[in-house]
């Protein structure tokens, strides 16, 4: 189903977004593969059970049979019968700088992928298609490692304490204060890790008495983050602005069960990029009912800070909205940034309330200074403080590397799901075989590529995820085409039914579709 929304001029652009509905034949197929698997994974438990076969996994000793299991069988069946055959494809040990190119220390498994060892090989120049390096920040060399090392000799590598005791440094004043410009708000406060970030604030902002409408796809941080804070929590289909609307009207209406009095708060959650989909956030229409029915917006910008926007500044720009619309904005430093993190932006009240009752703030480390300032060099980069064009250059790259790479996949009949405008690019996989056949297949060729399955994924929606970088040369994405291509072929992937016609002479934005034939 291809989007094309204007929405009555709340849209300043045309929006579009894909998602192809999953083929009959695929869908049962995927099925019947994950009943084999199952079928056989109860076989392989009663061999074990009967000392058929040996035990790799972790048990309760003899002796502490009659207690309470430790270890739940039943809970860790995916992971023993069917994440273990494809295992080697996740957790694979790089040995270089996350950048367009990585090193890769080779392992092999003589247990079927229970253990590894390292065979003392290093896979040199493997094109990088899987980290978040959407700006190609994460570098070795230039003005941001020279800017971290200069103050790694200064200040050390870590504070040792809380922001509220001894580890509050000039340096997290100035990143702050840069933070807020860069989001045009009036005040941010940053946070040693991105997940915390949405993890510890929402607790601090919603508790008991109030309602929380997340998204079906949000993150996990997000997900945490609502079921800590007490709230009643209801859900709302992906990016489904009518599934939201009926939500925020029951709430007003009806208000808390039982008592039926008003809700305290509603805080609508949503993301930029979702990191899973690659679609962007309906944000004019989640911002217009969050206006209308007098709610709250916490919007988590983890992917999309830097990657979208004509300067970086994330999807409110890409939509030209106004900060100001956004009651709480989240985003990481882990990203776009190269470096770790996470902060939230709004008003200065909301910032002065976290800083004394987020447990981010009052219990964790402060950032590590060398990190700060990787941040600080980069984020002037974007805006171009430096003195150069750099950032805007980078922005510019991500945003034709990303169009580019989605057209030429979609060319060539792959399933391609998400915004046009996204960098992150799932490709369906579907079938459970086909997570490890891809994974490996794409490493044989120099190639390292992110697969995902359930329980990340619905279970016939297994996919390989793509992140495009600003660091990414056209050579490298064409190599990179060249082998999915040829992997797409051998595995038979190609299961689109709607073709892009490849126009040579059509300028790489255009697109073109065309039905082909059942």
């Amino acid at each position: 189903i291809n989007h094309i929304v204007h929405n009555g001029g709340l849209y300043k652009r045309p929006f579009n977004e894909d998602f192809e509905e999953t083929p009959m034949l695929v869908a049962v197929l995927t099925y019947v593969g994950y009943g084999v698997l199952t079928l056989f994974g109860y076989l392989r438990d009663f061999m074990r059970q009967w000392k058929i076969e040996k035990c790799q996994n972790a048990t309760e000793r003899e002796e502490q049979k009659d207690f309470v299991p430790l270890y739940q069988d039943f809970e860790n069946f995916y992971n023993r019968n069917l994440y273990m055959r494809i295992r080697d494809s996740w957790n694979r040990p790089i040995c270089s700088v996350p950048g367009a190119k990585v090193d890769m220390m080779e392992r092999v498994s003589h247990d079927y992928n229970w253990t590894f060892t390292y065979t003392g090989r290093v896979i040199k120049d493997i094109i990088n298609m899987g980290s978040y390096n959407y700006l190609g920040f994460a570098q070795k060399a230039g003005t941001c490692q020279e800017a971290a090392a200069k103050v790694l000799s200064q200040y050390g590598a870590g504070a040792c304490s809380t922001r509220q005791e001894m580890g509050n440094l000039d340096k997290h004043e100035e990143l702050e204060k840069l933070v807020a410009r860069f989001l045009g708000v009036e005040s941010a406060m940053a946070y040693g890790m991105g997940f915390a970030t949405n993890s510890m604030n929402i607790p601090a902002l919603v508790g008991k008495g109030c309602l929380i409408l997340s998204d079906e796809l949000n993150h996990a941080s997000l997900v945490l983050g609502a079921r800590l804070s007490g709230a009643t929590i209801r859900i709302f289909k992906h990016n489904n602005m009518q599934s939201l609307e009926k939500l925020l009207k029951d709430a007003i209406v009806h208000g808390q069960p039982r008592t039926r009095r008003p809700w305290k708060k509603i805080l609508i959650l949503v993301e930029g990029i979702y990191s899973m989909e690659g679609s962007i956030v309906r944000l004019p229409e989640v911002i217009a009912l969050k206006k209308k029915y007098k709610s709250y917006l916490y919007l988590d910008e983890a992917h999309s800070i830097g990657a979208l926007g004509p300067t970086g500044r994330g999807v409110v720009e890409y939509f030209g909205l106004s900060p100001e619309d956004v009651d709480v904005m989240m985003g990481t430093f882990t990203k776009s940034f190269g470096a770790a993190g996470g902060y939230i932006g709004g008003k200065k009240e909301l910032i002065d309330y976290l800083r004394t009752y987020s447990h981010s703030a009052v219990y964790a480390t402060s950032m590590s200074p060398p990190v700060v300032e990787q941040i600080i060099t980069s984020m002037k980069c974007i805006m171009g403080e430096d003195g150069t064009t750099v950032g805007k250059a980078r922005v510019q790259q991500l945003a034709e590397n990303t169009r580019y790479f989605r057209r030429r996949l979609k060319e060539m009949g792959f399933i391609i799901y998400g915004n046009e405008d996204s960098p992150v690019v799932p490709l369906m996989l579907y079938m459970p075989a086909k997570i490890g056949a891809f994974g490996r297949e794409m490493l044989k060729r120099n190639i390292g590529v992110v697969v995902v399955g359930f329980p990340a994924t619905p279970i016939i929606e297994s996919r390989a995820r793509f992140c495009l970088s600003a660091a990414h040369t056209k050579e490298m994405l064409d190599t990179a085409l060249k082998e999915i291509n040829e992997v797409g072929d051998l595995l038979q992937l190609k299961y689109s039914r709607h073709r892009l016609v490849p126009l040579l002479d059509r300028p790489f934005d255009e697109t073109t579709y065309e039905e082909t034939e059942d």
